[in-house]
């Protein structure tokens, strides 16, 4: 059994026709004729029925369909590695970004790459920072970036590291009674509607554990509205409805036009009353076993280095 008889038993199974498989392969129809009856013959086994005219796969040919693919597969990956060191001018890289890092903070990062790598494809999904994690975790994602903290069952799993950090900001819109009003105190958090992220994002997990730190039960909370993405919580929020924590680096423009206004929360700490922050790391992932691509290490460098001059000018 050769990879080249699987290639061409695999096109005849999808087309289920033997000229077409041919001119897909751009090799002759009796050459496909000839290999799938090399395969029949050494195994005993009739992989197509020819009823009439049409072909039908038989069950020989659906077991074969399925193990085939699997075998191409992984030649395709192994293909791919060894493309990948001709001097990364080809390969793929796949990175699963949290919402907030994904449109905000990463665009300018893969601008950058795409200008010294232009031969490698880099696929961005977006998703929240739980959903990233075991996309990573799993080897759907080569790379993960997320903002928060990752979750205890994956530690061993992935190796992390922070490139970067975001503040979450108190945020209100013009018709709530706290936009005229720079500071609240961690008392007040409790008399106003709050507009959440829903659970597996690490937006909502920063702002828990800072909440649980100042001393406010996330059940004492009037909990309005639970949505998906940070962009919808803006939105609402800017309606009037409520208050929210919502990434800094999503809200420049908000800020700017006023249609949002930030409130700072004061605490007190040693007896003293401050200013309290909710700063969240941004962490690099990726799994610590898996074969990890020239073009994803490349990529992986140039935001360890962003991270080194970031924190060197801080």
């Amino acid at each position: 059994m050769t990879f080249e008889q699987l290639r061409i038993f695999l096109a005849v199974a999808e087309h289920l026709h033997f000229t077409r498989a041919a001119e897909e392969l751009y090799i002759t129809q009796p050459a496909v004729s000839a290999a799938v009856q090399s395969l029949e013959k050494e195994y005993g086994v009739k992989l197509f029925h020819r009823v009439g005219r049409h072909v039908e796969i038989s069950e020989a040919g659906k077991l074969l369909e399925v193990e085939a693919q699997k075998i191409l597969d992984r030649v395709m990956l192994a293909e791919r590695g060894l493309r990948e060191l001709n001097s990364l001018q080809r390969g793929e890289i796949r990175i699963g970004s949290s919402l907030a890092v994904g449109n905000y903070w990463l665009p300018t990062k893969l601008s950058r790459f795409k200008r010294d790598y232009p031969g490698i494809a880099v696929k961005c999904i977006l998703a929240n920072a739980e959903e990233i994690g075991d996309g990573t975790a799993s080897g759907l994602f080569d790379i993960g970036l997320v903002t928060g903290e990752l979750k205890p069952a994956l530690t061993s799993v992935l190796q992390q590291q922070t490139v970067g950090s975001d503040r979450l900001q108190i945020v209100v819109g013009e018709s709530h009674p706290w936009y005229s009003r720079p500071k609240v105190s961690v008392a007040e958090l409790t008399q106003t509607a709050w507009i959440m992220r829903e659970s597996g994002s690490g937006t909502q997990q920063v702002f828990e554990r800072a909440l649980q730190s100042w001393g406010v039960d996330l059940t004492q909370l009037e909990i309005t509205l639970v949505l998906s993405t940070s962009e919808m919580v803006k939105s609402v929020v800017e309606d009037g409805v409520g208050a929210a924590a919502v990434s800094e680096i999503m809200l420049k423009k908000e800020l700017k036009l006023g249609t949002l206004r930030a409130v700072q929360v004061i605490g007190q700490e040693n007896h003293l009353l401050t200013s309290l922050e909710i700063v969240q790391p941004m962490l690099k992932l990726h799994h610590r076993e898996r074969f990890q691509s020239r073009a994803a290490i490349a990529f992986e460098t140039m935001l360890s280095s962003n991270a080194l001059v970031s924190a060197h000018f801080a």
